[in-house]
């Protein structure tokens, strides 16, 4: 029964993550504009997604903007898109093998150990999938880090973390724990102790 509660817990952590990840995915707040020096106080805030740039106005309005080439983009952004695009996929892909190897499913044969073995094997694909979404948004925050301290930035053009790549760490984080309960739910195949084969006497040993 605490194989199936971890199980089932794992799943769920996962799952919610992957929503995390799509959501953080989709959102424009990647980053935002940063108050410093001359530039505390202003009527419009820039955010910058993975996908467009919005501006909030003071008054309430939103203008976005959907990035029009993808060559103009810089390394960071394109690594970024591509890796958030394949940690989605494959940690739904993990989600779906995990399926088949949990307790309280059944697919996947009648075979308990068979069961954990591919229950293990979508944890391992979800922890992969979560992987390629930690170092996507690292990647990102580095860049971001980088230009906000480079004294070559003009102060207007400086971003700092938007609540996306927050909702999106949280993500990779559930999709971490998630796919480690999964992958720790193999039970060790027990060994049965040998015992030595007995015969029946032979009728020479009663002579």
């Amino acid at each position: 029964m605490a194989n199936k509660g971890l199980q089932i817990l794992g799943f769920v952590l996962a799952l919610v993550g992957v929503i995390g990840l799509i959501i953080g995915t989709i959102l424009p707040q990647w980053k935002m504009s940063a108050y410093v020096g001359d530039n505390i106080i202003t009527a419009v805030a820039m955010y910058e997604g993975l996908w467009m740039s919005c501006a909030f106005q003071s008054t309430g309005q939103i203008q976005c903007k959907v990035y029009d080439s993808i060559l103009q983009l810089n390394s960071a952004l394109q690594a970024t898109r591509a890796l958030m695009i394949v940690s989605i996929i494959v940690t739904l892909a993990g989600l779906g093998v995990a399926v088949m190897g949990m307790k309280c499913t059944t697919c996947g044969g009648d075979d308990k150990v068979r069961k954990s073995r591919i229950a293990m094997a979508g944890g391992i694909i979800i922890l992969v999938g979560a992987l390629c979404s930690i170092v996507a948004c690292s990647w990102y925050a580095h860049d971001i880090i980088q230009a906000f301290y480079n004294p070559f930035t003009p102060v207007n053009t400086k971003y700092e973390f938007g609540s996306a790549i927050f909702i999106a760490w949280a993500g990779a984080f559930l999709a971490v724990v998630g796919g480690g309960m999964l992958a720790a739910s193999c039970p060790r195949d027990k060994s049965t102790p040998k015992y030595p084969i007995s015969r029946p006497p032979s009728s020479k040993e009663y002579v």
